[in-house]
């Protein structure tokens, strides 16, 4: 293994403050979880769970061919990811007041419906494979990842969003009037926004 627990540290946070960034995935679990329960959202983050292994293998094959290919790749792509968090961070503090809306079309029951919706949502999402491609050479030098480093980065990329959405599922309630409060929304939405710029900030010094 060639990342150091300090490496997985500031991924493992940097996941976690995107998990606390309102978007289709939480909408998706606000839509089943309101019309079925956890019994009904449960499954569609077990579809999500696909998606957040799928996107870190995609980057991290492809980056490497890429890398061991082209020199210099690497820092381009430092640059890369620096750019994607301030990027992200100052949109959310743009749109702090953007309200989320429900879907639907998310909340046909069924365990099969509900897994083939996560996987859906975080599939049909362009932005999460250029977050990827963009923020994991950031974090980890892929030129000498092994195959340890590669389960861990994939174990790290879906176990903290499947917590977090398992949880969010189970405490819709409270959720649900949490995303109803403009207040609320905007201060979360300012809170992560400034997080991502800081996790920016941190690669590009690091």
């Amino acid at each position: 293994m060639t990342i150091t627990f300090a490496q997985m540290g500031l991924y493992a946070g940097a996941l976690l403050i995107l998990f606390m960034t309102p978007g289709p995935v939480w909408v998706a679990l606000l839509a089943r979880s309101l019309s079925g329960g956890f019994q009904a959202a449960w499954p569609l983050a077990l579809g999500v769970v696909v998606g957040d292994v799928i996107w870190p293998l995609v980057a991290v094959f492809g980056l490497t061919w890429l890398v061991t290919e082209f020199a210099g790749f690497m820092t381009v792509l430092q640059w890369v990811a620096v750019a994607v968090f301030i990027a992200m961070g100052a949109a959310l503090i743009r749109h702090a007041d953007l309200s989320l809306e429900r879907n639907s079309r998310l909340t046909r029951p069924g365990m099969w419906a509900g897994f083939v919706a996560g996987l859906a949502v975080i599939l049909g999402n362009p932005k999460a494979i250029l977050f990827y491609m963009g923020v994991l050479p950031g974090f980890f030098d892929l030129t000498q990842a092994t195959a340890a480093d590669i389960a861990i980065i994939c174990f790290l990329s879906f176990i903290i969003p499947l917590a977090g959405n398992l949880f969010l599922a189970a405490s819709v309630d409270r959720v649900r009037g949490l995303l109803r409060s403009t207040f609320a929304v905007r201060r979360m939405n300012l809170t992560a926004g400034w997080l991502l710029i800081g996790v920016g900030v941190v690669i590009a010094f690091t």
